[in-house]
């Protein structure tokens, strides 16, 4: 917590607000700008004791609850809320989820990844876009029905997905999976779309199951791994997860390693197009 930051922080917010803006009446003329203290208390429903008590750094951590009242008061952005709950000493709560919705920037981006595959994922696997390199290399996927375009789905209910990966890494992936959707189920908390998608994964297989009472937790930042491509032989890619600006998307860029074959090969995939590169997704 620093309590410093924090009075100096709430005082200027406070200091920046007019009677009106909070929908408080205005009487008669006022000798300092902005709210009064014992204004921002009653609108946040706290004793004026206990705000005087922030703003000149005496007061004990206040809960996410007071800070989020407080947020609501001062008609704070959401950088804004976020700020005020680091100075605090709490983590900020989950920002805003676009869902499906996939930023024209962000689409812009993919198209101009020309030499690396990369696709667009939900938390929670759902795949919303992808460049034309990652869908000659991995398949279309995004015009499939929307159940079927979750890839930790299409993993543990769709055998042919396999196909792409060596049998003794099989269990990698599938713990890399579950991993990493337990990390995001946790952070949705009562999300409806997440427990019915463990609901429905937990329903069609087993192992899935078994993992997921293991409750490991790992959230996928980088990984390596091998694909054997019917048609181009086996590939080597690492994989790196970019953050957006959304809480619920992340971007997915896949690269050669240093000194391996595989961008002469995917560079052979893009002069060749998708006459004869129909495959399956990654995991």
């Amino acid at each position: 917590m620093d309590r410093s930051e924090l009075a100096d922080f709430l005082r200027r917010r406070r200091e920046g607000l007019r009677p009106r803006d909070v929908g408080l009446p205005v009487y008669g003329r006022r000798r300092t700008p902005g709210l009064r203290r014992e204004e921002v208390a009653a609108l946040v429903g706290m004793s004026t004791d206990y705000y005087v008590r922030l703003e000149q750094q005496r007061s004990p951590q206040p809960s996410p609850q007071v800070l989020a009242a407080l947020a609501r008061a001062l008609r704070l952005t959401d950088d804004e809320r976020d700020h005020l709950f680091v100075l605090a000493g709490h983590r900020p709560p989950a920002g805003h989820r676009a869902g499906d919705h996939v930023r024209p920037g962000l689409l812009a981006l993919l198209d101009q990844l020309e030499h690396a595959p990369a696709q667009v994922l939900t938390d929670l696997g759902d795949l919303l876009a992808q460049n034309s390199l990652a869908q000659l290399l991995f398949g279309g996927m995004c015009s499939v029905a929307e159940g079927e375009r979750n890839v930790v789905w299409r993993w543990f209910a769709d055998p042919d997905v396999r196909r792409l990966y060596l049998a003794d890494e099989h269990d990698y992936y599938s713990r890399l999976h579950v991993a990493d959707l337990r990390g995001a189920v946790a952070r949705r908390r009562t999300d409806p779309v997440a427990d019915g998608l463990v609901r429905r994964l937990r329903a069609a297989s087993a192992e899935f199951t078994v993992l997921w009472e293991e409750h490991d937790v790992a959230v996928r930042r980088h990984s390596r791994m091998r694909i054997q491509h019917p048609v181009l032989g086996p590939l080597e890619l690492d994989s790196e997860l970019l953050l957006t600006p959304a809480e619920d998307q992340r971007l997915l860029v896949f690269t050669p390693p240093p000194g391996s074959d595989t961008a002469a090969q995917l560079d052979l995939l893009r002069v060749v197009g998708p006459e004869r590169f129909e495959t399956s997704e990654p995991e």
